[in-house]
């Protein structure tokens, strides 16, 4: 595996009994994952939104129901009987965000949202294309559009989840090395046209066989244009509870540590999002989900690099029913999950 090599090998060891991994964060980091969850004046959000205490609680709302967004992130917050502080959204090509309706909910005088915007640029065009400079006018539009708009910070993910889109074929313009050329080309367009309120996040997928790959390494777009990394991972099968969720390993993909483990390593400065995550209904098991977010609830805090935690709520999702309220244990686990000072101990920023 190309990303693996010493480092990696001595991370694989490095999980407690319940898979909990040794803090390896920088000694800011330590300080800020002690800081405890009171809503002291001692927590804080720095100008990458990162927050001193705790993390961000999120959502991606009722996904794929049709709903508009003020609709689906009022719904979801009154279904668990709480608040967001980060709202995903999705948007792709030529749209131009924030809408007019995602803005409104970012500065709602009772609830303001961080905003966590996703969006792939093109399916037009190959990331070499895009970063040889195919769609400026549409990233210069763009920028026009949000400094008009929206001077708030939010975050903005590129493209996310880039892995099963690689075609590693000569002259493709789809390798790795053309998604990173791709990501900061866009970035730094953005910044040039004076865009300087997008917290950048790269997403990762989170899945251990394509971190397996030789160009999984070659993704990366560079410290200079990534404030944030991402990873989103579901509850698949093998899954049994949130230390699995965020480092999912195999054993027929060799020493992968876990994406947790790895971005430790690999981003020891860096705060970590779980951009997306999602609990599956398992037949034969109707009180798996409850328990699921149990164990978040138990072990969150034995992962103080992640500082936001965004749920994918959708009762279509592609493989399946990821409503955090399909029964009413589950339901319960999840309102006491959302609730937790851990989530809230920081305020979002007002407009």
């Amino acid at each position: 595996m190309a990303v693996v090599g010493t480092a990696l090998l001595m991370l694989a060891g490095c999980s407690g009994a319940q898979g909990a991994p040794r803090r390896t964060e920088t000694s800011s980091q330590a300080e800020n994952g002690r800081a405890g969850v009171s809503g002291s004046a001692a927590c804080a959000v720095t100008d990458k939104l990162i927050p001193s205490c705790g993390a961000w609680w999120g959502i991606a709302p009722e996904v794929f129901t049709g709903a508009p967004a003020s609709q689906a992130v009022r719904g979801a917050e009154a279904r668990m009987d709480g608040t967001a502080d980060v709202l995903h959204v999705y948007h792709r090509g030529s749209e131009l965000f924030p809408t007019q309706q995602e803005i409104g909910l970012a500065r709602d005088p009772g609830r303001p949202r961080l905003l966590l915007i996703n969006w792939k640029p093109s399916f037009d065009h190959t990331w070499a294309q895009i970063a040889a400079g195919a769609i400026d006018h549409r990233i210069d539009r763009l920028a026009a559009h949000i400094r008009q708009t929206f001077p708030e910070r939010f975050f903005l993910t590129i493209h996310h989840e880039p892995e099963n889109d690689v075609d590693a074929g000569p002259g493709s313009g789809m390798q790795a090395a053309d998604y990173a050329a791709m990501y900061r080309h866009v970035v730094l367009r953005l910044r040039e046209q004076g865009v300087r309120n997008a917290v950048t996040v790269m997403t990762y997928m989170g899945a251990p066989n394509w971190a397996s790959e030789p160009w999984f390494e070659q993704l990366y777009p560079g410290d200079d244009v990534v404030d944030w990394v991402a990873m989103d991972p579901y509850a698949d099968s093998w899954v049994r509870d949130f230390d699995g969720l965020v480092n999912k390993t195999r054993k027929e993909f060799g020493r992968w540590p876990g994406f947790y483990r790895w971005m430790q390593w690999r981003f020891p400065g860096k705060p970590v999002m779980v951009a997306e995550w999602g609990v599956f209904e398992r037949p034969g098991d109707p009180s798996f989900k409850r328990r699921f977010f149990e164990s978040v609830r138990a072990q969150i805090k034995q992962y103080p690099q992640i500082k936001a935690l965004v749920y994918f709520d959708s009762p279509h999702a592609p493989r399946g029913n990821t409503s955090f309220d399909s029964d009413q244990g589950a339901d319960r686990a999840f309102s006491e999950l959302a609730r937790d000072p851990y989530f809230h101990a920081t305020r979002v920023p007002r407009p």
